[in-house]
Parts: structure tokens; C-alpha cells; sequence
């Protein structure tokens, strides 16, 4: 009968059969403790990085049409900085302002909610009670008080922040331009701490550049078409908090599955509460779900086809525990790290038989 000793040693040779298993694992760890450890700290470093990154794409498509490398990357950068720009003096102060009337209209909203929840006893007395009622009440106008509370001190919070979101301002473009300028340096100075045998290492990365690129540039695109295909829509409907409405549908093609299904409920309000139930309703219902269906049956599809196989139950957990641990950018970045996982997974069985094939001739990074 085999000991545990034995089994543990034979878990693991079967784990880390060689060299290039043991250092991918301590690269693995070590990224791991500092991407966790120091997030917070080198935030705008990591923000800037997968910015630089997702703009490479862009610098590259330049390069292809025969552009110095300099000037693909300052033609890349001048756009990026035209759209930050754009951001923050037009779309930002317009969708701070929807914001704020909406939430001056809030009371308005919830006494008309309140007049059409009093109806239901009347209407259903078999099913519900006035004293129900009350209580049911009770409670959410509770808990918009704590949600009010806890807004206005994570608003103070934020005013003591704002000397730190003006230094990552001016600090997160200046490293995108770098990062874009100095790829291959900053690139050849990580790569000589790395181990020289490095096949396994490399097999990864290529897989995972691939995937996690072209999901990133996928996702970016799928947001952007989403938010102007709906503000054109309920801005030519008249629809009150048009871009407000839109952004929330462009930010929940983030969460797959859940964010199509979470962001319903805040444009039917709204739709329900400026129109009633009437034709204007129901035909941004009907619109509303015309967006959602070419989004899922035709854009969805088109840009995903060949991109991140993974399985439902796999992308749920993903979602779950990065979001978990990084909050907004986990829930972002779980697939792309999910598909980290399954390149790794996917190597590691094959490693003895790939690792017997490399040579030191074949190219590495």
C-alpha cells in the first residue's frame, strides 16, 4: 500500500515533472502575491498597462500600413487622449447631470410606486393585506435611508480621495505613452529575470495573448455599439435619463448572463414612471428587446465566435471570486483570467511530451 509520503512525491512529479513546471508555478505565485498584494498600490500601473495593451492593437494595425513605429504610436495616443478628453468634459458632466435629476425625482417615483402598491389589496385581497402592505413599505423606505447614508459618505470619502484621482489623472496617460513607446524595452528588461527555459511559459502566453486580446477588443466594441445603439434609441423615443440609461446597458455586457438581466429593471422603471402603461411603453419594450436579441444572437456571436470556450458554470465562478476579490475590474477581467486558468490547465498534462520537443533554437519570447 502506498504511503502518503510516496503519494505526495508522486503528486508532485506529476504536477512539476521538470524545471519549466517548477519556475512557471513560482512565476505564477509570485505574479499572483503581487498583483493581490500591491493592486491598490500600483493600481494606476496595472490600469495603465491594460489600457497600453488594448491600444497595441490599434498601434500594430499602423504598423502594418508602413508606419514608423514612433509615429503609429503617437497617432494612437493623440486618439486615446482625444477620447479621455471627451470623457471627462462632455459625456461626464452630462451624465452627472442625468443623475442628479434623477435622483431628485426619486421621491416623486417611490410615492407613485407606493399609490400603485396600496391598489394591490383592493384588487388582490386573497393574496395580500394593507398591514402587508405597510410593512413592505417600511422596509424599502428604510433601506433607501441606509442607501442615501451610505451614498453621502462615500461621497465625503470621495472628496478626500480627489487629490489621488487628479495625481492618477495626469499619471495613468503618461505611463500608457511609455508603455506604447517602450514596449520592447520594458519587455527585454523582464524577460532577462525569466528562466532561459521557458517553452511552457511561452505556449501559455501565446495562447492567453490571443484569447485575452481579442475578448478585451471584442468586449470594448460590444459596450461601445450597445451604448449608441441605445441612446440613439430612447433619445429619438424621448425616453427622460437617455444617456444615463445607455451607459448601464453598455457596462452590463460585462457580466455576462446577469448584467442584461439586472439592467432591465432600471430602464422598464424609468419607462414605466415617465409613460405609464401605453403605447410609448410598450414600444420601448419592444425596442429593448430587439437591442438585447441582435446583441446576443448576432453581435455576441460575431465577435466571440472563435474567442473563450468556456463553460457557463466556469464563467459564474469566475465572476463570483475575482469580482470578490478585485471588485469592478475582477468582474471585468473574469474571463480573460478564467481563460488564464485554462491555458495553464490545458498545458500542464502535455508538458512532459511538449517539453521533450522544445529545443533552445525555437523562438521563445
Amino acid at each position: 500500500m502506498q504511503t502518503v509520503r510516496e503519494w505526495v512525491s508522486d503528486w508532485v512529479m506529476r504536477v512539476l515533472p521538470n524545471a519549466q513546471a517548477v519556475s512557471f508555478a513560482i512565476m505564477l505565485t509570485v505574479g499572483f502575491f503581487i498583483v493581490v498584494g500591491l493592486g491598490r498600490i500600483l493600481m494606476p500601473v496595472f490600469a495603465a498597462g491594460i489600457i497600453a495593451y488594448l491600444l497595441e492593437g490599434l498601434g500594430a494595425l499602423c504598423e502594418r500600413r508602413k508606419l514608423p513605429r514612433l509615429l503609429s504610436v503617437l497617432i494612437v495616443y493623440l486618439l486615446f487622449l482625444a477620447l479621455l478628453i471627451f470623457t471627462f468634459l462632455a459625456l461626464l458632466p452630462l451624465l452627472y447631470q442625468q443623475t442628479a435629476q434623477l435622483i431628485q425625482q426619486l421621491p416623486d417615483m417611490i410615492n407613485r410606486g407606493q399609490a400603485l402598491i396600496m391598489q394591490l389589496p383592493e384588487r388582490y385581497p386573497h393574496f395580500i393585506t394593507r398591514e402587508q402592505i405597510y410593512e413592505i413599505v417600511a422596509v424599502i423606505r428604510q433601506e433607501l435611508v441606509n442607501y442615501g447614508q451610505s451614498m453621502l459618505t462615500y461621497s465625503y470619502a470621495s472628496l478626500v480621495s480627489l487629490i489621488s484621482f487628479i495625481v492618477y489623472v495626469i499619471l495613468v496617460p503618461l505611463l500608457v505613452f511609455f508603455f506604447l513607446k517602450d514596449k520592447n524595452l520594458i519587455l527585454g528588461w523582464f524577460v532577462q529575470y525569466l528562466p532561459r527555459d521557458r517553452y511552457l511559459t511561452t505556449r501559455v502566453w501565446r495562447e492567453v495573448d490571443m484569447q485575452i486580446g481579442n475578448y478585451v477588443r471584442g468586449k470594448f466594441f460590444e459596450i461601445i455599439v450597445l451604448l449608441l445603439a441605445s441612446y440613439l434609441t430612447f433619445y429619438a423615443m424621448g425616453m427622460n435619463y437617455a444617456l444615463l440609461l445607455a451607459v448601464l446597458m453598455g457596462l452590463s455586457a460585462i457580466i455576462p448572463f446577469v448584467g442584461s438581466t439586472l439592467v432591465t429593471f432600471p430602464v422598464m422603471l424609468v419607462a414605466f414612471f415617465q409613460w405609464g402603461v401605453n403605447d410609448d411603453f410598450w414600444y420601448l419594450v419592444l425596442a429593448y428587446c430587439i437591442i438585447q436579441t441582435v446583441d446576443g444572437v448576432v453581435l455576441i456571436p460575431l465577435l466571440f465566435s472563435e474567442v473563450v470556450n468556456l463553460h457557463p458554470v466556469a464563467i459564474m465562478m469566475a465572476i463570483l471570486f475575482f469580482g470578490g476579490i478585485w471588485g469592478f475590474w475582477g468582474v471585468f477581467f473574469a474571463i480573460p483570467l478564467a481563460t488564464l486558468v485554462k491555458a495553464v490547465l490545458r498545458a500542464w498534462p502535455r508538458l512532459g511530451e511538449e517539453a521533450l520537443e522544445w529545443s533552445p533554437t525555437k523562438k521563445g519570447f
